[in-house]
């Protein structure tokens, strides 16, 4: 007889340690997604950033006309910059013939007494900017500018990255729906099967005269203290998974946002956490509502 409060003793606690191997794995398979969505964001940016328009300049213009040509189009909000940095640059048309020579071969100088091509800038707009409609409103607006003669950009390009992000969206969207339902229920469930077991000891409290209040409180303080672990310990492991692939993969590292991952890594502990706290609540707060005869 001695020895069976602490036989039950194990049970809880085996219980209560199921509960947090089960959540621990739903978060962690939670941010394994969030980790992949975090690197398709990023990678869709390294896409976006190669998306220039290229601005074709009249023929003999002065050093001044160019200076100003420059000056105007620092002064748009649709460039991207990146660290304090505009992404615009100038190519003269003496570079714009090498870089032809260099990538067909033809020396187009041998028979033309005049280089046919013009000075440009190249800029890159910003990703926020980069539906169709938004850049035939830019490409408009650069070619009011005095001096530019036309404005050119892969149009085809431009529509092909928009529809084909939509399509992944919507695809990864329905996943997320079915994923964060699925944990959802997991958790859920496995605290409804772990409290199951202490339905008679919230009976015999309700009998000896403690209130509500005061049965939950032990239950939702230990739900939330595993909730956190849970996501603290998915993090943990995340983390480890992420710095192993980076040095085991070339060029990984340049798809990892690190104040993402901050983000994702808090709300794995706050979301496991309140999802537990939750499910205890509902959990406990059925079994107070019971029959003694429904305990059976």
């Amino acid at each position: 007889m001695a020895n069976y409060p602490r036989k039950k003793k194990r049970l809880g606690h085996f219980k209560f340690g199921s509960v947090l191997f089960s959540t621990t794995l739903s978060l962690f398979i939670v941010g394994l997604f969030g980790v992949i969505l975090i690197q398709a964001k990023t990678l869709t940016s390294m896409i976006r950033e190669n998306v220039e328009v290229q601005l074709f300049l009249d023929k003999n213009l002065s050093e001044d006309q160019i200076d100003q040509i420059e000056s105007n189009l620092s002064s748009r909000s649709f460039i991207l910059r990146k660290a304090d940095s505009l992404n615009l640059r100038f190519i003269s048309n003496a570079e714009a013939a090498e870089t032809f020579i260099e990538s067909t071969g033809e020396d187009f100088t041998k028979f033309l007494e005049d280089n046919p091509l013009r000075d440009s800038f190249v800029i890159t707009i910003s990703e926020e900017f980069q539906t169709a409609e938004q850049l035939e409103e830019i490409a408009l607006e650069l070619e009011a500018i005095p001096g530019v003669f036309e404005v050119s950009y892969m149009t085809d390009l431009v529509d092909s990255i928009n529809k084909n992000l939509l399509k992944v969206s919507l695809v990864m969207g329905g996943f997320i729906l079915i994923l964060i339902i699925t944990v959802i229920m997991l958790i859920n469930n496995t605290i409804r099967l772990a409290l199951f077991s202490q339905r008679f000891l919230i009976r015999s409290m309700q009998l000896v005269g403690a209130t509500r209040g005061f049965i939950r409180k032990p239950f939702l303080l230990r739900s939330w203290i595993f909730g956190m672990l849970a996501g603290l310990i998915a993090s943990g492991v995340l983390f480890i998974l992420i710095s192993y692939t980076q040095s085991a993969i070339e060029g990984f590292a340049l798809l990892q946002n690190q104040e993402l991952l901050l983000l994702l890594f808090g709300s794995l502990i706050v979301v496991g956490g309140f999802l537990s706290l939750l499910s205890t609540l509902r959990a406990v707060n059925k079994y107070l509502n019971m029959s003694l005869d429904e305990l059976y």
